[in-house]
Order: C-alpha cells, then sequence, then structure tokens
C-alpha cells in the first residue's frame, strides 16, 4: 500500500520532510517515514500550477492571430496543458499518483490549493474513484501544526465542490479575458490606438474605481467656507472651541447674519462656562490582522505594495514564524488563545518597555471560533524566534513581524483607559464645545509607544474650570476651502476592494459582496494591482495610484458597458460561484450564463465605441500623449524619437537613421546622443565593454549614419 502526499511547492514539500522523523531525497520526490504515517509514505509536489488552461491557438491555429471575425470563443470542451518547463515534475508527479492507494491533498489550505491538486490529479488521468483521497488542513508549517494535520486527516473528497468552484471561476475568468481582451483591442485598433486592452472580471473594476477617484479630484471645484472658532482664556490658559452644534457658513454674510443673531462680535468679549462634562472611557486595542488589513496597514505606514507584503508575509509563514498568510478573518479560536498564553514570556522578549498582560481570558472582538472558517486571523506561531535571528530577515519582514507581534499582544493588554472632558462654553447666544482627553491608563498603547512608525495621536488638555466662570473669549472667523478627495493608495484601495459593498446601492447585492469580502479575494487583490502595473493601466507616485492615459482609454471605453466597471457584476459571479461550492448550481449553468454576457459584449460594443463623443476625444488625447511620448530629444539637425530597443533620428535635412540604445555594454544617454546628433561625435566616454569584458574609455563618432569609436 502506497500513500503519496502532494504539496503545492517544494518548499512547502521541504515543510512537512522536516517535520518527519527519516526521509531520503529522491528525484522530484521524497520517502518519509514517521509514527504518524502509513508504511510506504512518498512526498511530492507541484511548481505552483502544473496544470493551466490552453491559450485559444491550442484549440485552432486561427486563433494565433486576433481577429474581430474569430469572437466569440465559446470551446465545447476546455483544454488544459503542461507547461513546457514543467513537464518533468508533471511525469514524476502523475506516476506516483498513478501507484498510489491513497493521495493525501496537501497543498495550500484553500480554494485555490484544491484547484491546484485536482486539476493535477485529473490531468493525470488517473482513476481517482479506486483512491483513498485524504485532506490535510492546517495554519502553520511548525512541526506540531504538521504531525497534528497528519494525525487528523479530513475526507478530500469533502472539498471537491470547493475545486469545482475554483475551476469554474478559472474558467469564466478565461472566457471574459479570450474575449474581452481582443474585442476592445481591436475596435480601439481600428480608431488608430495602439496597445493591448485587456479586460477582467475583477481588474477592470478595480481599475474604474481608481478612475473614478481621479475623475473626482479633477474635476473638484475648492468652494471657500467660514468656520467660527473661540479662543478661551480661562485660568491664564489658552484653548480652542468649536460651534456647537456645529456649522459651516457658505460666504461671510451668513456668517455675520448668524454672528449678529446670536450676539457676538469678532473680537474679544466676555463668555461663561455654561458646562464641564467628564466622562471615563476605555478603547480597546485594534482588531487581529487579516491579510487586506495587513496591507493596508503596512501601506500606510511603509508604503510597501500588497505583493511586497503578501510576499513577506508568505516568506514569514514559511520560516514557521507566522500563521497562514491568504485569510480574511479577523478572529482566531481557543486553540490558537491558549498557546499564545503559553508562549507570552517569550513574545515579550521582543519588547523594550514593561507591558502588564493582564487579560488572559478570551474575548470575542478577538476570539470567536464561529467567525472563522478556513483560517484564522494572522498571528504568531508558538515558535519564537531570538531577536538576533530576526534581525537577519529583510526589513519589510522584521517590521511585519513585529507590528502583527504587538498587535496580537494587544489583545491581552488593559484598554487604553481616558478622562474625556467637554467644556461648553457660552458666549452672547450662541455655545461653543471643546473636548479634551487626559490619559489615565496607557494600556495597550504601551505597545507601540517605542514603536517609531506609530503616529501619536495628540492629546488636548484643558484647564480645570467650573460651570458659571467667567472667561475671555476671542471669535475668529476662518475662511477655508474644501478639499477633494484623496487619491488612493494600494492599502486603500485594497480597502476599498474589501468593502465594494458599501458602494453599492442594491441590498441583494451589498449582502453577497458582504459575505464574500468585496472585489476579488485575499488571495488575488496583490496580484491584480500588479497585473494593472505591469500593464501600464496604474501608475504610483510617491504611493498614491493614478490611472495612466491608456488607462483612461479603456475605461471610457468599458464605462458604456456598466456591467464590466461595477461591483454588482462580482456580486453576482460570486454568488453563483458560491452556489457551486453548496452543490445549488452546475458549472455548466453558470457558464453558459458567461457565455450569454460574453455574446452581448461583442453584440453591443462595437456600436457603443462608434457613437461615443467621449472615447473619440480620449483616442485623441492618447495619440498626442503617444507621440509626445515619442520625442526623446529635438535640436536644431534633427527630432530623435525613442523607440524600444533604439532611437530614430528623423534628419530635417536628409535620411531618417538609427541610433543604438547601448553599445558595446553602454547605455547611451541624452548628452551623448545630442552631440553624435549635433556635433557628429561625442567627447571622451567612460564604462565601455570589450568582448573579454575589459573596460575602456573612447569617444564616439559618426561616419555617415554610421557609429564607431575614435580612440584619438
Amino acid at each position: 500500500m502506497t500513500t503519496v502526499i502532494l504539496a503545492e511547492k517544494p518548499s512547502q514539500a521541504r515543510s512537512y520532510v522536516q517535520a518527519f522523523q527519516k526521509s531520503t531525497k529522491k528525484q522530484g520526490y521524497y520517502t518519509v517515514s514517521d509514527p504518524v504515517l502509513p508504511e510506504n509514505t512518498l512526498v511530492t509536489y507541484g511548481l505552483g500550477h502544473l496544470v493551466e488552461l490552453a491559450t485559444p491557438d491550442k484549440y485552432d491555429q486561427k486563433y494565433q492571430q486576433w481577429a474581430l471575425s474569430n469572437l466569440p470563443i465559446f470551446p465545447n470542451k476546455y483544454k488544459f496543458i503542461v507547461p513546457t518547463d514543467k513537464k518533468k515534475q508533471f511525469k514524476v508527479v502523475k506516476d506516483l499518483l498513478t501507484k498510489a492507494d491513497t493521495i493525501i491533498v496537501a497543498t495550500d489550505s484553500d480554494r485555490e490549493g484544491e484547484n491546484i491538486a485536482w486539476s493535477i490529479m485529473n490531468q493525470a488521468k488517473i482513476n481517482l474513484k479506486s483512491k483513498t483521497i485524504k485532506r490535510l488542513w492546517i495554519n502553520s508549517l511548525e512541526k506540531d501544526a504538521i504531525l497534528d494535520g497528519f494525525k487528523n486527516l479530513k475526507d478530500g473528497w469533502a472539498y471537491y465542490p470547493a475545486y469545482k468552484e475554483a475551476q469554474t471561476r478559472q474558467i469564466s475568468d478565461w472566457l471574459v479575458g479570450m474575449n474581452g481582451s481582443p474585442l476592445y483591442t481591436l475596435l480601439l485598433k481600428q480608431s488608430g490606438v495602439r496597445g493591448v486592452y485587456s479586460i477582467g472580471r475583477v481588474q477592470t473594476p478595480t481599475l474604474y474605481m481608481v478612475y473614478q477617484r481621479d475623475q473626482a479630484i479633477k474635476n473638484f471645484k475648492p468652494e471657500p467656507y467660514f468656520e467660527l472658532n473661540a479662543e478661551i482664556l480661562a485660568n491664564q490658559q489658552k484653548f480652542v472651541a468649536k460651534l456647537d452644534p456645529y456649522q459651516r457658513f457658505k460666504d461671510e454674510a451668513g456668517l455675520i447674519t448668524f454672528m449678529q443673531a446670536k450676539h457676538v462680535q469678532k473680537g474679544s468679549q466676555a463668555g461663561l462656562i455654561k458646562d464641564v462634562q467628564k466622562q471615563d472611557k476605555k478603547r480597546a486595542s485594534p482588531q487581529l490582522f487579516s491579510l487586506s488589513s495587513l496591507q493596508s496597514e503596512i501601506n500606510k505606514r511603509y508604503h510597501a505594495s500588497a505583493s511586497d507584503t503578501l510576499q513577506a508575509v508568505q516568506n514569514l509563514y514559511e520560516a514557521k514564524l507566522l500563521t497562514y498568510p491568504r485569510t480574511d478573518s479577523n478572529y482566531i479560536t481557543e486553540q490558537e488563545f491558549n498557546y499564545l498564553v503559553e508562549n507570552l514570556n517569550g513574545y515579550l522578549g521582543f519588547l523594550s518597555k514593561d507591558v502588564s498582560l493582564n487579560h488572559q481570558e478570551p474575548n470575542k472582538r478577538y476570539v470567536n471560533g464561529k467567525k472563522v472558517q478556513e483560517h484564522h486571523a494572522i498571528i504568531m506561531t508558538k515558535t519564537v524566534p531570538t531577536q538576533e535571528k530576526l534581525s537577519k530577515f529583510p526589513a519589510l519582514e522584521q517590521r511585519i513581524y513585529n507590528l502583527v507581534l504587538r498587535t496580537t499582544l494587544a489583545m491581552f493588554a488593559d484598554p487604553y483607559e481616558y478622562e474625556e472632558t467637554v467644556i461648553l462654553t457660552s458666549v452672547g447666544d450662541a455655545i461653543f464645545k471643546a473636548t479634551g482627553n487626559v490619559p489615565k491608563n496607557q494600556g495597550w498603547k504601551i505597545l507601540f509607544s517605542d514603536y517609531k512608525t506609530e503616529k501619536q495621536e495628540e492629546e488636548t488638555t484643558l484647564p480645570l474650570v467650573e460651570v458659571g466662570q467667567s472667561i475671555s473669549a476671542n471669535l475668529a472667523p476662518d475662511q477655508k476651502m474644501t478639499k477633494p478627495p484623496a487619491p488612493f493608495t494600494e492599502g486603500t484601495l485594497i480597502t476599498a476592494m474589501k468593502t465594494a459593498g458599501k458602494t453599492l446601492d442594491d441590498e441583494e447585492a451589498q449582502s453577497i459582496l458582504k459575505d464574500n469580502e468585496g472585489i476579488g479575494t485575499e488571495a488575488t487583490r496583490a496580484n491584480v494591482l500588479d497585473v494593472l502595473k505591469k500593464r501600464g493601466y496604474l501608475l504610483t507616485e510617491k504611493n498614491k495610484l493614478h490611472v495612466s492615459q491608456q488607462g483612461i482609454t479603456l475605461c471610457k471605453a468599458v464605462e458604456l458597458e456598466p456591467l464590466l466597471t461595477s461591483p454588482e457584476m462580482t456580486a453576482k459571479w460570486e454568488k453563483a460561484l458560491k452556489q457551486i461550492s453548496a452543490k445549488e448550481r452546475t458549472q455548466e449553468n453558470f457558464l453558459e450564463q458567461i457565455k450569454k454576457f460574453v455574446a452581448k459584449l461583442i453584440a453591443d460594443v462595437p456600436t457603443q465605441l462608434t457613437g461615443s463623443a467621449a472615447i473619440k476625444q480620449q483616442i485623441d488625447h492618447q495619440q498626442q500623449a503617444q507621440k509626445a511620448a515619442e520625442v526623446f530629444l529635438e535640436t536644431p539637425q534633427a527630432t530623435v524619437l525613442n523607440k524600444q530597443k533604439f532611437y530614430i533620428v528623423k534628419s530635417k535635412q536628409g535620411e531618417d537613421f538609427t541610433l543604438p540604445k547601448k553599445w558595446s555594454s553602454k547605455t547611451l544617454g541624452k548628452t551623448a546622443i545630442k552631440a553624435l546628433v549635433t556635433k557628429g561625435e561625442t567627447s571622451k566616454l567612460k564604462g565601455f565593454k570589450s568582448k573579454k569584458g575589459k573596460s575602456f574609455d573612447a569617444k564616439l563618432k559618426l561616419d555617415g549614419h554610421k557609429l564607431s569609436f575614435d580612440f584619438d
């Protein structure tokens, strides 16, 4: 009897193997033995996705070139292939699975992990009904967690519907992308716009969210308004109070009318303390981290991208220091809470200040098993590194571990306690309100007091005053301007993707998105942003996200088809996908709906684009931008255009010619190109390399249109 454990990738397989008593490395797999395992157990692995959906040209060679006449592309049966560079490992896995009596699926414990494993098993064409299939489901790669997981394996077939859901998502995205991308690209090309325009179920509404924010900022017209504040002097101490109830005035005339009605004037005047309210308040520590909330916080503090944060958390997971990263939960169960309590002293070694962790009973704000579905919040594992060991990790990984550690420990600390004082002051018939906080117990905040990136809140301290006390109030009208919405950052966009349901009017769509955590999943959001940046649709400037000219063109084109830009589309898809997992809907039924949607796009979009004045105007803008971007240099002798691999010199007298961007391993910049075009030669340049790799200096000169060295 042979048992094969199927891991997702080599590093995961190594983690399993290291937990067992004995192992021997073979080509593409390991033989292992341990009391928790049956005799004759092997561990093999994929390389992430060993099996992929085939591109359209694998169905028919006519799809090698995009053509509107080829749309729609609706295969009768979807083809899956093994990429050439993964065939060797696939053969190893296939041979082992074929001989196995029991297969233990030990890929990542999520839907995509199911997709990877079952895709491999199906592509291997083995008789799965003749095998016993088990599922390893763990939250940590620590030895104890791995061994405990193998002692408590689950029924593998129970997770098969999750695979069907993930595969259906994969195929539906293929249908939308493989039809939508050529459709928009070719139609825009007919209008004179170059480039590939990629359409995606998640990426398109995400891009459109940033576009809408950019447009709101661009079209924002600041408007002046007035506030009336009072600087109050009491017991030789000054503090500022605002109108209560708060009001803002559109113009000075409205403010003057108000002041006259309330019998107050600009400048200094007498007033009375009308009321003093004191209340003891408590503030609980922040919730534990899901992946999205961690990505958002790390971007806010350190400007790290969502994908860099995910990779860093993944590395810490594989180093056995943090729990499973791709989680949408902010809660843990009592099981995790208990091991955290047992290891508190170890974790405290990372803190430079003493903090009391008095609350060692579970609190439902953090510990709630009913709210943990697939995975709990990201917390530390039982493995506590030394300061020296952690210092060897990259800076971002150190920062993430420290932030997760402090946020997790905060739930054991006292709440932050403060006394809130509200002073109401009457001046004429107007009331002014000032609020101040006096910290009484820093509680969990001590955990962050020596943490340089934590923005300290400024506490307003108010003087001791009594009701009926006379004071002096200086009333100062304050003119301000309304402010535009803030541009998205990767952190705020990740949050907006997760809470997209709040932007919908349709109650049903809101509830679907709420259940499914908005646009995309914890595992895919970072990749969506990477794709949008890689394709040049999203630009990052000082941690702010903006849509490029090409991205604007795409948004202008797709906004004519609201289902492509609205979170509502994602909401409906997610509801249907969830029904597949729950066996309430079939894959075939769902994909038929997607085909109808794609067919509608192909029928409607050509007319939409040709009839849109807005898209025509944007195409003109982009064409001008493309031409401007091409001009590398302008001289009296020539215009130099910047192409991908070379420069084109468009001579004002004579023929056009090209110049290389690199010559003998040296990049030719603006100064060198300008000298060649205007003088026919450069000054002596450093940094050339011979074929043998030896560095040398030389001038460059143009002989006609031919470039050569001048060693004189």
